[in-house]
């Protein structure tokens, strides 16, 4: 009896092997990967990682990124916004599909896609550069906490949250986000130039936001249209036009779905002190 079910469970092996082999061997053909964006930027590595591996297969002929994001840091939005370049590098075709707001950063990782769709009332725009500062000294003091930094520089602690800014700090701050700004222009300018003017794209450059109807208008976006158009435009620019559509699962670990974000971003977005390409009303 044991010797007829260790022969079963070996021929199960052996069958499982010799079919999962086959399986890995069957082309699965043309096909578009849909992949999404959603939520505060922070993490790029997600982002970066699944593209990476999308520009890699042969199969993958072009790539659908759903955005729905109101921005986030601004070395992350860069990051992602160059891991896109690559896959246009590799030849593949990059279709941004806007959802309900892309707007800040998350209009910075669209702007190097190969054609844009947003929806008549997609938010987006709001292209400028923020950080906050908040100063807890005052409730502070009236309930006896004092803080001291010992640092090795004066601006080491600059957006310390137990001490007001100084005047000196102030314009060294304006000094950077003005310089995260003009990357913020220049990146977008790099694809949109022919689309918009430097000068006007400074004119709505100033944190406002816009609906999708009038970002086509401006040239920011391509075509109103949403992520079925998007997905037939991939089609179309790839030359792929019978290849089928997926989308690359979401990798959520347990901590992300009980909390809404990994330990590592929920630092980030309660830390004080990046540069943010996020919208603000």
């Amino acid at each position: 009896m044991k010797k007829c079910v260790f022969i079963t469970v070996l021929l199960l092996i052996i069958a499982f092997v010799v079919v999962s082999g086959f399986l890995a061997n069957v082309p699965v053909g043309d096909r578009v990967a849909i992949v999404r964006v959603s939520g505060v930027i922070v993490n790029p590595l997600p982002f970066v990682n699944k593209l990476e591996r999308l520009k890699a297969d042969s199969s993958v002929k072009a790539v659908v990124i759903r955005v729905d994001s109101p921005g986030g840091s601004v070395g992350a939005s860069q990051e992602m916004y160059r891991a896109i370049e690559r896959v246009k590098e590799a030849g593949k075709p990059v279709v941004v599909s806007m959802g309900n707001v892309a707007a800040s950063g998350g209009y910075y990782i669209s702007a190097p896609a190969s054609f844009i769709f947003a929806n008549p009332g997609t938010i987006t725009g709001s292209i400028g550069v923020i950080i906050q500062h908040v100063a807890y000294k005052e409730l502070m003091s009236k309930i006896g906490i004092k803080a001291k930094a010992i640092k090795t520089g004066k601006f080491k602690d600059t957006l310390n949250p137990f001490r007001e800014l100084t005047e000196e700090e102030e314009k060294y701050l304006q000094a950077t986000i003005d310089e995260a700004y003009e990357q913020f222009l220049s990146a977008i300018l790099k694809y949109r130039g022919d689309k918009i003017s430097e000068e006007e794209l400074r004119n709505v450059a100033d944190g406002r936001v816009i609906t999708g109807q009038r970002a086509k208008e401006l040239g920011l976006v391509d075509e109103l249209g949403g992520l079925k158009d998007a997905v037939e435009k991939a089609k179309e620019l790839s030359g792929y036009t019978k290849a089928r559509e997926f989308f690359v699962p979401e990798e959520k670990s347990f901590i992300k779905r009980v909390l809404g974000g990994e330990i590592e971003e929920l630092k980030i977005i309660n830390s004080y002190s990046p540069l943010f390409y996020l919208m603000s009303f």
